[in-house]
């Protein structure tokens, strides 16, 4: 899929017991040179701001709270995560998503999709 401004977005379900850290490294691949990872700090890793690096990305990751040397952090950019946090506040307000009546992995996926749709396309109707 991809946003309004031609960026893509991805979707990828996870067992509830996987850390994110170890998931996020295929899903990545999609950022390139000059853009920004906004990720929270179950993310915050060496590795991952290194592979971020290489690629001319920059990783603002909110730094864990036991790191000695802080690596840098924007706080004004991180508010952007919101963004994400209330689209994944509206995805539960769909009652099969919420509940997970959906066993199969990739009929749930598909459900997640479909809501992921319905949300946009009531952010982004016209009114006119």
């Amino acid at each position: 899929m991809v946003d309004a401004n031609g960026l893509p977005i991805a979707i990828k379900l996870t067992e509830g017991q996987a850390h994110d850290d170890r998931s996020a490294a295929d899903m990545l691949d999609g950022v390139l040179a000059g853009q920004i990872l906004l990720a929270d700090r179950a993310y915050d890793s060496n590795a991952l701001r290194d592979t971020m690096t290489a690629r001319g990305a920059w990783a603002n990751i909110r730094p864990m709270a036991h790191r000695i040397e802080l690596p840098a952090f924007s706080s004004f950019l991180y508010r952007y995560r919101n963004l994400v946090e209330r689209f994944f506040n509206k995805l539960k307000h769909f009652r099969a998503i919420a509940t997970r009546y959906e066993k199969q992995a990739a009929n749930y996926l598909a459900l997640v999709k479909l809501a992921s749709v319905r949300i946009w396309l009531h952010h982004n109707e016209s009114v006119t």
